[in-house]
């Protein structure tokens, strides 16, 4: 399995599914629990020869009966040449190329990627775009820019603390909110893991929030539960994953030690707007679309 840092430079080979429309909109809340899915899930659909996944996400969220997301921007992005192994030339060449597609696309195509979803009745709460240290100001600025005309509400980025500083004035420049995705890995102080560094996200600036995953959470030995009774204002949205404790393996879910079915109660019972994002990433069996609806099947039954 690939992270959505190391999938950049990848193509997997999967499920393509057709466009469907339904302008009346697709309603994907349970309980009063607004459901959606972290698009990264769909990460093995194969992308069509010069385009990209746009059509396969819509189809496969079709599928799941999910109307809502947080779109992974590699998924609309230019898929890199340079692959595991490449030299630091061939590197730099494939970032200077997805550099110069960023500040050169024009806006109205990613207008026109919102008006797909819009008209498949969905909703992209989320661009999933992780601003990191190479990142150039004239691409955060940009980022901005393509979030705004994709239709989403906020930025998630699994980002760092070092990073997150230069993001703060563009955030207030363009007046919308980045939530800082959290990882398991507590022994990089620049990295976004722990309760404390993720609340250190926040004082950096009045539009940084929160995107909590709970299966890093977990896998990192922090209270999920706990962390959302005493932090739910600044949480925007939160992965659903399941994780084992102690930098645990992702796992299917209900085999882990992730409260996922406690945490949906606690979001079904206290009414908070926060979206709840599903994510698959174990090892599964099925198709993406498979698996991403057994994943919603088992929300359902947690919520009843």
């Amino acid at each position: 399995m690939y992270t959505r840092r190391e999938f950049g430079t990848l193509t997997l080979a999967g499920l393509v599914l057709p466009r469907a429309s339904n302008a009346a909109g697709i309603d994907s809340e349970i309980a009063g629990v607004k459901i959606g899915v972290q698009t990264y899930s769909f990460r093995e659909l194969a992308r069509p020869a010069g385009g990209d996944l746009t059509d396969a996400l819509i189809g496969a969220m079709t599928a799941c009966g999910l109307g809502d997301c947080e779109l992974w921007a590699p998924q609309i992005e230019p898929v890199s040449t340079a692959g595991r192994g490449a030299g630091a030339s061939e590197r730099e060449a494939a970032r200077t190329e997805l550099r110069r597609w960023r500040l050169e696309t024009p806006l109205d195509h990613f207008r026109a990627t919102r008006r797909k979803f819009e008209a498949a009745g969905m909703t992209i709460y989320g661009y999933n775009l992780s601003f990191n240290d190479g990142f150039s100001d004239e691409e955060i600025d940009r980022g901005f820019e393509i979030a705004r005309a994709i239709g989403a509400e906020v930025i998630t980025a699994s980002s760092t603390l070092s990073a997150a500083r230069r993001v703060a004035p563009f955030a207030g420049k363009h007046g919308m909110i980045v939530a800082m995705h959290n990882h398991s890995n507590t022994s990089d102080p620049n990295e976004f893991a722990t309760p404390e560094s993720l609340l250190a996200a926040t004082e950096v600036s009045e539009y940084f929030r929160i995107n909590l995953d709970i299966g890093h959470f977990t896998a990192a030995d922090y209270d999920a539960l706990a962390f959302l009774r005493e932090h739910h204002a600044l949480v925007t949205n939160l992965h659903i994953k399941d994780r084992r404790k102690s930098q645990g393996a992702n796992v299917p879910w209900g085999t882990g030690d992730t409260p996922i079915r406690e945490v949906l109660t606690l979001l079904k019972e206290q009414r908070w707007p926060i979206r709840a994002h599903l994510e698959y990433e174990h090892r599964g069996t099925g198709t993406p679309v498979e698996e991403v609806t057994t994943c919603v099947e088992f929300v359902r039954q947690a919520l009843a």
